[in-house]
Formats: structure tokens, C-alpha cells, sequence
């Protein structure tokens, strides 16, 4: 059943509701009768009339709200909306674990979660997160769905679970992409992020109100050539097949970290790519090389995300044994070298084969 609640839903002001709609019952309100006998299994089949003088109480006016809201029974609901009041807060991390791999201090230690209601921002030196997350404390572990509405996910969603204990909050979040965990742990693979939190402030944080959504993407450019995605196995292909690590990775002139670098790899298996970090799927793409050009021409066709569909055109070399890429933004003509300058959208990486 979807759930229907208003912003930061509030207990008192949903009972408010449910006097004022049993009031409004009483007074002969054609709306007030239609809410309960479109929400109310007690009222199903009665004409307005009917349901004015069939003696509903508060508890059936609850009811009635429950539904519309999305939910079986008013203790369901008032359960929801007392443990999103609970959540409230600023947050700080106390551990990360990505992929079955602990994430060092330095990567969380500036990293907090503010929620307010339904509302959260994620804050963390790289990037900022924010949008609208719905809990399911019926199921067991209980469920987090969370959906990103400003910053680098925006338009995304992570499903979850979630324990909290007064001031810790634990929970286990499958990353863009990945099905939602069964239990507080992760492995290599799974896509799946474990995040142990402690309360540093109760009060409601000022300013979480979700984000705002972007403007519609324009239109991707036409591609620089038509017709079909045609690949096949190259020398350089057949050599990169496998797991390679990250020596170096460079978005438009902004190197990652190498505290990062660690749990990131690349895999190569026929003529399909992916690149992973921290257990979330960056590039997953059919690969083509032109190993008759100086340098090798390298073009992705992306086969998930939102870049679906879109073709990026790169180049390759060697160094020694290093596989070395630079990327163009999908849609944009192929780098003519290999550097990687700000707002140029490239990607240039490093990487040497794993083991």
C-alpha cells in the first residue's frame, strides 16, 4: 500500500485530523462521509446519509485516516510516524563498511546525517546528499527506502534496513542499483554499504528540507556515428580480461583520493566492462577497441544507469603493464590526448592487473 503522509508527519496534528473529520461527519459533510466510505471497511457500500447516522467514533474517524494514509490500522501508523519522530537529529559516523571492506576513519570522520521528519542531508566533504526517505517498521529487520533529490544521486534511490537504539543507528543500505540487504553485514560484491551511527544532537537541524530536484537534462547530442554497436575480441581486449586495481583516477582534473583507491577495481569479462567503488557500479558498458589507431580507441556503449544507451568515446594505451584510459563524457568526441583539465568532463585512470 502506498504511503501518504504529509512533510515531517506529526502524531497530535493526524489525531487533530481525525476529530476534525468525525466532527465534520457529524455536521453533515458529503466529503467527510466520502473519506470514510472510501477508507473505512465498516462504511463500504453506505451513501453519505447512511454514514452520518451510523454512530462512527474517533477510533473508526483514526481508522479511516490510517487507510487514506497509506496504512492498515491507526496503530501502524502512529508506530511510523513516533519512530520517524525518533530519528530526528544530527548524526555522526562511528564506522563504514563498503562491500565487506572497513572504510578508514579519514573517510567518514567529516561525514554527518541530519534528519528532520522524512527529510535527511547527508554532509560529507566530497559532496552533499539530499532528499525524502520512507520506513517500513512493520517488517522485520525494519525498511529504509531512501530517495535522493539533490547532489550526485539526485533522481536515485537506496533500499535498506535499520535498527535504531536510542542514540545509535545502525544501517545496512544497498547502494544505487543493488537489491535491498537481509541482514547487518556486507561482503565483496554486494554492493552494500553498513553505516554505525551515534546521535550527537536531538534537536530538529534548520534547513533539511529535502532538496531540490535539478532541471530536466537536455536532450544527449547526437551520436558522432550511427548504426550498430558492433565489438569484438582484440589483442588488447583478450589481455585485459580479468580484475585490474586503481593506480589513479581523475574527473575533470579532480584526483580521488588514494585513501580511496583501495575499494575500487575494474573487471573485464568477453567484451563487457564494469568499474566498482565502494561497492557501487560507476561504468558497466560493452567495450570496442581500435587497436588500429595511435593511440588504441576505445568506445564504451553503457548497458545500465541512466546514461543507458549512450556511447563514450576514449583512448587507450600501456604503460608496460598498466592499462591506461582517458574517457569523454558520453555523447562528447573522443579526446585527441590524454590529459584530463576541469570542466573538460574526462575520466583518466591507471590501472595494473589484481594478484
Amino acid at each position: 500500500m502506498e504511503r501518504r503522509l504529509p512533510a515531517r508527519p506529526n502524531l497530535e496534528h493526524l489525531r487533530t485530523q481525525a476529530k476534525a473529520l468525525l466532527t465534520k461527519l457529524r455536521d453533515g459533510d458529503e466529503e467527510a462521509a466520502r473519506t470514510l466510505i472510501e477508507n473505512l471497511p465498516e462504511a463500504s457500500g453506505l451513501k453519505p446519509e447512511q454514514a452520518r447516522k451510523h454512530g462512527f467514533r474517533l477510533a473508526d474517524a483514526q481508522a479511516a485516516i490510517a487507510r487514506k494514509s497509506g496504512f492498515a490500522a491507526w496503530p501502524g501508523l502512529a508506530r511510523h510516524v513516533e519512530r520517524l519522530r525518533s530519528m530526528e537529529g544530527t548524526w555522526g559516523f562511528r564506522a563504514l563498511e563498503v562491500d565487506g571492506s572497513a572504510m578508514p576513519e579519514a573517510a567518514f570522520a567529516s561525514s554527518r546525517l541530519l534528519i528532520d521528519g522524512d527529510r535527511f542531508r547527508m554532509e560529507s566533504p566530497e559532496a552533499n546528499y539530499e532528499g525524502l526517505f520512507i520506513i517500513d517498521v512493520e517488517q522485520t529487520p525494519h525498511h529504509i527506502d531512501l530517495d535522493f533529490v539533490e547532489g550526485p544521486e539526485a533522481g536515485n534511490c537506496s533500499k535498506g534496513i535499520f535498527q535504531l537504539e536510542e542514540d545509535r543507528f545502525t544501517i545496512c543500505l544497498g547502494l544505487v542499483g543493488a537489491a535491498r540487504p537481509e541482514c547487518f553485514a556486507t561482503r565483496r560484491g554486494s554492493g552494500h554499504a553498513l553505516e554505525e551511527l551515534v546521535r550527537v544532537e536531538r534537536a530538529r537541524p534548520a534547513g533539511v528540507d529535502g532538496g531540490t530536484p535539478p532541471p530536466p537534462e537536455p536532450a544527449p547530442p547526437p551520436a558522432v556515428e550511427d548504426g550498430p554497436f558492433e565489438a569484438s575480441m582484440t589483442p588488447a581486449l583478450q589481455k585485459l580480461q580479468g580484475e585490474w586495481l586503481p593506480l589513479e583516477l581523475v574527473t575533470s582534473g579532480k584526483p580521488l583520493e588514494a585513501a580511496y583507491l583501495p575499494y575500487g577495481y575494474r573487471s573485464h569479462s568477453g567484451l563487457e566492462t564494469k568499474v566498482v567503488f565502494g561497492g557501487q557500479t560507476m561504468v558497466h558498458a560493452k567495450v570496442r577497441f581500435n587497436e588500429a589507431a595511435t593511440p588504441i580507441e576505445v568506445d564504451y556503449l553503457s548497458l545500465s544507469g541512466k546514461g543507458k544507451g549512450s556511447i563514450s568515446r576514449g583512448l587507450f594505451r600501456w604503460d608496460g603493464e598498466v592499462a591506461v584510459y582517458c574517457m569523454g563524457a558520453p555523447g562528447a568526441m573522443r579526446p585527441s590526448d590524454f590529459s584530463c583539465d576541469p570542466r573538460s568532463g574526462r575520466i583518466f585512470s591507471r590501472w595494473k592487473r589484481k594478484g
